[in-house]
Order: C-alpha cells, then structure tokens, then sequence
C-alpha cells in the first residue's frame, strides 16, 4: 500500500469514535486525550460488559490471585472524567464509509470524522470433531475465565490444547484451581517462538516439578463425550480422559468487520505506516493490524502503533511507525523468561552463553556480523532490559562485555543496571516510558513508590515485567532518601504483607480465618486458593493449642492425606523412621498391596515404600489396615529423614547416622511447616545420604556433627550452608528444632528454606539461635505445637470425621 502525503489539519471538535474497548485502542486514545483532551468528541463500542482491562494479567483473574477490579486499566471514571462516551456490550456490525457512521446490533447509529479500528484478534478453535461439546472453550477474556472457574468445581481434569504462553498461563491458573491438568502440544518444545530448545526444556522441567504434565509431540484428532466432553483421542490412537478442554493455539486477527465494508485486509487489516487503511479516515490499530506483512499480538508493538496513530490524527509531527522488534520478558508459572529479536542459532550468527544449572539460570545472546541481534534469558532477566536497548539499537557486540564480562569466569559489573542506562532508553517496553521519563515524575511529582509510578507514567502497568527496575530506578534517583522497601501482601484480597497479618492475628487475638478477613477487611469475601491456606497455617503457627484446623483450606492432597496421581488414583506412603524397617511393617505393607490390588509398589528416593495406584474409596479403609504413620509425602511438613548404614555396618562411618535419622524423624513427625522439609544424616564426611541438598542435612564428623541447613535438590539445586558443629546427638536435636520453630515462625507460607535462608541470611539465624535462652524458648512453642498433634489419619478416624469427608468427597 502506498503512504499517503501527511496533511496537517486543524482539529476542532471532530468525532472520534473507536471500535474495541482493548488494550491498544483505549491506549491510542489517552495518547490522543494528551495531545488535545478538547478536539475530538469520542465514543467508544465495546463488547464485552466491562471497562478497558489488561488481558495480559487474566491469568491472575483465574489463578485466583487477582479480581477483575485488580487488573481494570481505566474505570468507569476514567471514561466520564475525559468526557468518553463508552457503549459497553455493543458489538459494531456496520461501517457505512460513505455517510461515515456506523452501527452497533443494539440499534446504535453514530457518526465519526475518524474511524478507529480495533477490533482484536479471536481464538483459534481447532476444527476437531467434538470441539462443539460442552467444556470445550478458549482461553481469551473474562468469560472464558469465569467459564473455567465454574468448571473447577465441579470437574477435575483438565487438557490444554497449546504449549504456548497463553497455554501455559492457563493450565498454571487451572492447576490453582486444585485441577489435574495436561498441555497437549504439536510440537516438541514449548513457548517455540519465543524460546530456543535449552530455555524450554528448562521451562517444561520447571513445569514438571509445579505439578503440571505435558504430552510432547501429540496432534489431538478427536474430542469424545454424549454431551459433555469425556477424553481426546490422538493420532497415534492414545487418549487422555478430560471433562475440561481449553484450546490455547493461537489468535487470528477479527478483520471481519473490515472485510464486509470495502477496508482492504490479508491476514490482518492492512494498514500503512501511519496507520491508515485504504479508506480515508479508517485506521487500524493493534491486534487486527497488518503492517509491512506483520501482525503483532505483544503489547508493546501496539502501544507503539497508537503512538504514531495518536500523533497523525491530531496533527503533530510524529515519525512513521516501521515496526517493533519483538521482545518478551514475563513470568510463566513463576518462571522469569525473556526473549528478544533473533533468538535461535543461525549458520550466520554466533552466540554468547552462559548456564547454570544449580541456581536455574540460563542466557544466550545472539550476534550477527558483529551486531548483538537477539537474546534469551530464563530465570534471572534482569539484563532483559538493557539486552533489549542494544537489540534495538544494533549494538556492537563488545557491549556485551559490561553484561557478562570477558569470560573466564569474569562477572560483570556490579553497579547498578539503570546507572548506565541513557535517559532516553526504554525502561517500561510495554508502555514506551524511558528513563529520564520516569527520573523526571518522581522529582517533580515527589513519587515514592512503584505504584505511583505505574499511575503517572504507565511503567509497570502492562505486564508487569520491569516493576524491578521501576523499583531500582526509584532508589537510584531518590538516593539516601529512600526509605521502605515495597511489602509485598500476601495476596491479591490484602494490601497486608505476611508480617502484618501474623502481628494483626496476634495481637487481636484472631483465631479464625473468616475471623481474619473480616476484622483485616480482606477485598475478597471467602478469600481466594492462595490465602486461605497460608492463613490456616499462621493461625496454627500462632495458635497451636487454640486453632482448629481448618481442612477445607487445605491443598487436596493434605485433604486426602495422599497424593493424588496423573490418572485419579492416589499414592500412599507410611512412615518408615530413617528408612528402617521389620518384617511386621513389611508384612502390613504387602497385605494391603494385595487387599487393594495396587498397581506398583515402589521404594522412594527418601527410604520408603510408596504404594501407587490406591483408588480414592480405598484410602480410609487402607490406613485404617495398615495402622502406620502416614509418611506425610503429601505434606508441608517433615517429609523423610534419609541415613546411610552409619558406622554399626560401613568401614568409613564415624557415628550412628540411623539412630540419629530415627530421633529426628520422630522428633518433628507431625509439624506443620511452611513448606515440605527434608532431611538427612550422613556418618561421615562421605556424605552418602546427601545431607549437603536437604533443608536440614547432618554430617558425622570425628568427634561430632556438622549441620547444614537451605539445601535443595530440586530443579534449582542449592547446597546446604553450614550452620553449626557441635559435639553430642542432644545438641543436633536441639538446634535443629530451634531452626526448625524459627523457619516456621517467620517464613512466607510456600517458602522453602532454600529461600528463606537467602532472604533472611545465614548469619541472622545464626545470631538469633546463638542464646541457648532463644532456642529454649523456640523448642517449648514447638513443643506445645505438637502436643496438639497427632497422626492425621488416626486424628481424623477418631474425630469420626473421615467417612463423611470421604463421602462428601466421592459425591462431588
């Protein structure tokens, strides 16, 4: 299409009217409200019934962690106070481009100067037989949302079709919803165009260990049910049963509108370098925009395209948009992952990298003729930013030298990341705010806060990806002045940080949940899946004689006490003390294998035997046969003790590792923690029970015992710190109960201490615990937390409680 000659034009009073009540329409208008808030009498068509939301953050909306009012752009007000007249739930049907109006299928005629079109994109539904079915829905506004929060409660396992962002965001919010979830994906790697294989087999192992499951490599042929969908059916003639499908394999521009009304489209409504169409004074923006062959579905080129579309239109000298390079810095599951320009190796490009397997980090940059062109990061961003500048600007590749220095093993510097950055370099992509934009509001507006940024100038209000630096960038202009750092609350229904919520329930003797949200005004009546099990656990850590657990608020498999499986049934695990075991308990074990008729009998990784495939009507008849503790597999609570043979069998042992893994496990058995706690004990420096990558790991030593704490075997493995020597079996139980009471006492609820130990730092606990008269008092409230406590199978036969629950369980 050939650019038309600019014509500068005085605006007075026209009439604007925009078609979508998106992201990128509504953000091209408060750039036109800036440049003349007077000139233009707009009205805005919506479809959906709610003000200008950020879609990015929907995924918060269905994990629980956020209402709708939490992720609104512009309210209500917002529309009235400048003066926009906004049609919500009216769906524009007709452009009459001659007579220049247009028609809503409410009956709403209304006529425009300027034409703004912005009409999204829709989801891609695969054309499957059975995508008709009931339960089967996309992934794409409020109402899909809404459609699959209802589900939640009612059905319990989920497919998503898409390993995509958009897919992954969904099964995340749906695994929150207590759901048994699985990603179906085409291809053999997830997030493919924005990662390369190394991110996203990292990404999927992450995944993997937050409890979702993917089936790699798999083309769905069929959905399956009466009226209701049951299953997919695959090409290679596998099925997986489901009785929710959500299709998350992409979007398509909604050029329909302009199609039927003579504006020239391809893929996308073809627009040129200002924006416009074929037709004179219809322009497109966003999502349903084609430019130079390209379509864009990430925030930040659309918001540059309302930049330029906002300018043109009001008459002020503004360059040609020609088009974004693409970036992506966001979260996915928690995961931090950022993707910008050329990301997968070429014959003609070269790489920079840099892996650590221990801590979950990886970085690539791509360079091209000497020209830094594209980047990866998973899970440390923070040069995302920076990475994106020199992308942008075709930078040399030596820049890279003050990013990750000149290798052998040469870091880089460590000043600060927005001390070097130019004034005018991007801070807020998304938004388009730069450095010297947001230096410029705090001193003259006196900003002290992330979020009084987000207000005046839009950094951080999109995806939310550079709130870090927003918050660097704060402390470095306001210097010595800078006083608190941000809290951050517990969820989405508070402002309150954990600490405010434990010192409310303290001091105003609040011993229920219902108790706390109503006396703290939390924002959500009932409060959401991440709040209310974290505040059963405070109110049990503040009040362990008092509180009555509240089993309702527990994760499904502390509900069951077992955990439940990729096909429905359940795993049971008793307690085996230090991985020590007799022919009674073996004799238990196999009987009610064969009574049951499990599937597998398998030995764990933690000493113990783990009978797999147990049916959820079979649980409470099982336990009640085998009349052993449960082994807590399921729990936030001491999950094993692992030995070796010790010094009684092994020519190198030093002391009893298996009698001292026994009076551990005996000794914190039962204690409600803030997340899973492994342990181990070692007899010698050896380290055969790899006491080095457990939350608590014990080493025997010629004389004594070393004890290590923030170990983590996990996906990000962390080796264990030394915490303390000493000399007798009674000092290891002692310190490492004082630890224990103290990790439960001001730990995060889901924080490992992995975690906590780096948040807090070592030499913090160490100063604490150093007076005996502390660990005194820390062992005496764990001791009165566990004297409250018993089996929680045992507890709940004797309450008479587990039948009804097993039969509310099985009716629903």
């Amino acid at each position: 299409m050939e650019l038309t000659i600019r014509r500068l034009r005085t605006v007075s009073s026209r009439k604007l009217v925009l078609v979508g009540n998106g992201m990128a329409g509504v953000n091209c208008i408060e750039h036109i409200l800036k440049l003349a808030d007077e000139s233009f009498d707009i009205t805005i068509f919506g479809t959906e019934p709610h003000p200008n939301y950020n879609r990015i953050q929907l995924s918060y909306v269905l994990a629980g962690d956020s209402k709708l009012d939490d992720i609104i752009i512009n309210g209500w007000d917002w529309y009235k106070d400048n003066n926009i007249q906004l049609h919500t739930g009216q769906t524009v049907t007709k452009i009459d481009t001659e007579n220049k109006c247009v028609y809503t299928d409410g009956g709403i005629i209304q006529n425009y100067d300027d034409l703004i079109l912005a009409t999204g994109s829709t989801p891609f539904m695969l054309p499957l037989p059975g995508a008709d079915l009931q339960g089967v829905i996309a992934y794409r506004d409020i109402k899909d949302c809404q459609m699959m929060m209802e589900a939640s409660k009612k059905y319990k396992k989920a497919a998503v079709i898409g390993g995509g962002l958009l897919g992954l965001e969904a099964a995340r919010g749906l695994l929150n919803l207590s759901m048994d979830v699985t990603v179906i994906h085409v291809f053999d790697t997830l997030m493919e165009r924005q990662l390369d294989p190394t991110a996203s087999k990292l990404l999927q192992a992450e995944l993997e260990a937050q409890g979702m499951k993917f089936l790699m490599s798999k083309q769905t042929e069929e959905l399956y049910g009466t009226d209701r969908v049951e299953g997919l059916r695959f090409k290679d003639g596998s099925e997986l049963e489901a009785d929710l499908v959500v299709m998350a394999v992409g979007i398509r521009p909604n050029v329909a509108l302009a199609r039927d009304h003579g504006i020239e489209v391809n893929r996308g409504i073809m627009v040129n370098d200002y924006l416009e169409t074929n037709v004179k004074d219809v322009y497109a923006v966003g999502e349903c925009a084609e430019h130079r062959g390209i379509v864009y579905g990430l925030v930040a080129p659309l918001y540059e395209q309302g930049n330029v579309l906002a300018k043109w239109i009001c008459g002020v000298e503004t360059k040609p948009y020609e088009g974004s390079v693409l970036s992506t810095k966001l979260k996915v599951s928690g995961v931090d992952v950022f993707s910008a320009g050329e990301f997968m190796d070429q014959a003609d490009t070269r790489s920079y990298r840099y892996q650590d397997d221990f801590n979950g980090v990886y970085k690539k940059v791509l360079v091209k003729e000497e020209k830094i062109v594209g980047a990866v990061l998973f899970g440390d961003t923070s040069d995302g930013t920076r990475l994106f500048q020199l992308i942008r600007s075709g930078a040399d590749a030596s820049e890279l030298k003050t990013l990750f220095g000149t290798g052998q093993g040469e870091k880089k510097s460590t000043s600060s990341d927005v001390a070097v950055m130019a004034n005018d370099e991007l801070i807020c992509g998304c938004n388009g705010v730069s450095k010297g934009h947001i230096i410029q509001a705090i001193e003259e507006q006196g900003l002290d806060s992330v979020e009084a940024i987000k207000g005046c100038t839009g950094a951080s209000r999109s995806c939310g990806g550079c709130k870090p630096l927003v918050q660097e960038l704060l402390q470095y202009t306001l210097g010595d002045s800078f006083q608190a750092v941000e809290k951050e609350p517990v969820c989405s229904c508070t402002s309150l940080s954990r600490d405010e919520v434990v010192d409310a329930i303290r001091s105003m003797q609040l011993t229920t949940s219902k108790e706390v949200m109503n006396v703290l005004e939390w924002k959500q009546e009932g409060g959401c899946s991440k709040c209310r099990p974290a505040l059963n656990y405070y109110l049990g850590m503040v009040w362990p004689e008092e509180h009555k657990d509240e089993r309702h608020s527990r994760f499904v498999n502390e509900r069951l006490h077992a955990n439940i499986q990729n096909d429905g049934t359940y795993s049971v695990v008793p307690r085996i003390y230090g991985g020590v075991t007799n022919s009674e308990q073996l004799r238990k074990i196999a009987d009610a294998a064969e009574k049951y008729h499990v599937p597998m009998v398998k030995i764990t990784g933690g000493q113990r035997i783990d009978l797999l495939g147990v049916k959820k009507e079979d649980l409470p008849k099982m336990w009640a046969d085998l009349d052993m503790p449960s082994g807590h597999a399921y729990a936030k609570a001491l999950r094993t003790v692992k030995t070796c043979v010790g010094e009684s069998f092994c020519r190198f042992g030093t002391q009893d590792s298996i009698q001292m893994g026994i009076d551990m496990e005996k000794r914190f058995e039962r204690l409600w923690t803030p997340h899973k706690v492994k342990m181990a004990v070692s007899a010698c420096p050896r380290n055969c029970a790899e006491s080095g990558i457990k939350d608590i790991g014990v080493v025997g030593v010629d004389g004594g015992w070393e004890i290590y704490v923030g170990g983590n075997g996990g996906v990000h493995l962390r080796g264990g710190d030394l915490f303390v020597k000493v000399k007798t079996e009674e000092e290891v139980l002692e310190w490492s109960a004082a630890f224990m009471q103290y990790y439960r006492e001001t730990a995060k609820y889901l924080e490992r201490t992995s975690h906590w130990v780096e948040r807090v730092g070592l030499e913090v606990i160490q100063e604490t615990l150093a007076s005996a008269d502390t660990r005194r008092e820390l062992i005496e409230r764990m001791d009165k937390a566990l004297a409250v406590t018993k089996d929680p199978w045992k507890e709940a036969i004797e309450e008479s409680e587990v039948r009804k629950m097993f039969d509310t369980l099985i009716v629903n």
